[in-house]
């Protein structure tokens, strides 16, 4: 049985992981706010852009494991965990510094559809390390 993990084997290929995604997120972001929701409404902007993101976030997460081999499910659970906290940090600090809402105005629009589908790719970001078996 393979032994565990320390917290800075887990945190090496956690943050490679959400920092990849979060650029690329951020400029798909950019897209649909600029041009695919006007084309296509709020959610339908949202239902082209999750997509993308998890395939995306499929990708990075091979690369994080071919590069920081993550063999236990609980070492693969953890590194989505940690990923996904600084998921959502980094979203925070981009909503408040980037575009000045507060945490409450970020929690109201997780409430709307398109707001939940964007959730719920985000939980998705932080489980697929948890499936996504290393190489070899």
């Amino acid at each position: 049985m393979p032994k565990e993990a320390t917290l800075r084997q887990i945190a090496r290929p956690a943050l490679f992981y959400v920092g990849v995604v979060f650029g690329l997120a951020f400029c798909l972001g950019v897209l649909r706010v600029m041009w695919i929701a006007p084309w296509l409404g709020e959610v339908g902007a949202v239902l082209v852009e999750v997509p993308l993101v998890l395939a995306i976030s499929w990708i990075a997460a091979g690369a994080a494991l071919r590069r920081w081999p993550l063999r236990p499910w609980g070492d693969r659970a953890a590194m989505g965990a940690m990923a996904f906290v600084a998921l959502m940090a980094l979203e925070l600090a981009l909503g408040g510094f980037g575009f000045g809402r507060t945490p409450a105005d970020m929690l109201r629009s997780m409430s709307t559809p398109a707001g939940l589908i964007g959730l719920a790719g985000q939980i998705g970001f932080g489980l697929i390390p948890l499936v996504r078996q290393p190489a070899g």
